[in-house]
């Protein structure tokens, strides 16, 4: 898995990778124990033609050859209380979205521990579990996918809050980019 570099993503990185990271960089400048949210992922030049008063408001100055190929546009908050699988099958993405991102924070265990997990507990038993395990780690995950099935990935560590330690690749949350490709499927 690819660190990113202090000074930003790697040189050579894709577009969906810059995306992610954007995202990582935003949500991480908000803090950690944040709600779950959503971003609808859009070719940055088309939005430039079709939508010139919102690239403006997002600061997408036409004459700027550095701005990524894809702008994160964040969605309205998710609803509270409603199961994070539930609410994305709710999603119908509009054809100018040709792709979404979510990020999420979560509690892990390492591999090694996850053979001392009780059987058949239940989500709210097993969530109360983790949460007291001494091995347990908090991370937040950035998953975003395209229309076309691309994937990618930032994972990010609690106890590793720094840009360096964001560990990128796109098979880190299949669970969550399968959830989130699914939005696309009609």
């Amino acid at each position: 898995m690819p660190n990113v570099s202090p000074s930003g993503p790697p040189m050579a990185a894709s577009p969906l990778t810059v995306a992610v990271l954007e995202i990582d960089e935003y949500i991480s400048g908000l803090g950690w124990d944040q709600p779950a949210r959503l971003f609808a992922l859009v070719d940055t030049a088309k939005l430039r033609v079709q939508e010139p008063g919102l690239a403006a408001q997002l600061g997408l100055d036409s004459s700027e050859s550095t701005t990524a190929a894809l702008t994160p546009i964040e969605q309205d908050e998710l609803p509270p209380g409603t199961a994070l699988d539930e609410f994305l099958a709710t999603i119908a993405w509009p054809d100018a979205v040709i792709g979404c991102a979510m990020t999420v924070e979560r509690l892990m265990l390492p591999p090694s521990a996850e053979a001392s997990v009780p059987e058949g507990l239940s989500d709210a038993q097993l969530t109360k579990w983790v949460a007291k395990h001494p091995e347990r780690q908090e991370v937040r995950m950035t998953v975003a996918v395209l229309r076309d099935g691309t994937r990618e990935s930032a994972v990010r560590l609690r106890a590793k809050d720094t840009p360096s330690e964001v560990r990128t690749g796109a098979g880190l949350v299949p669970g969550l980019a399968d959830a989130l490709a699914a939005t696309f499927e009609a």
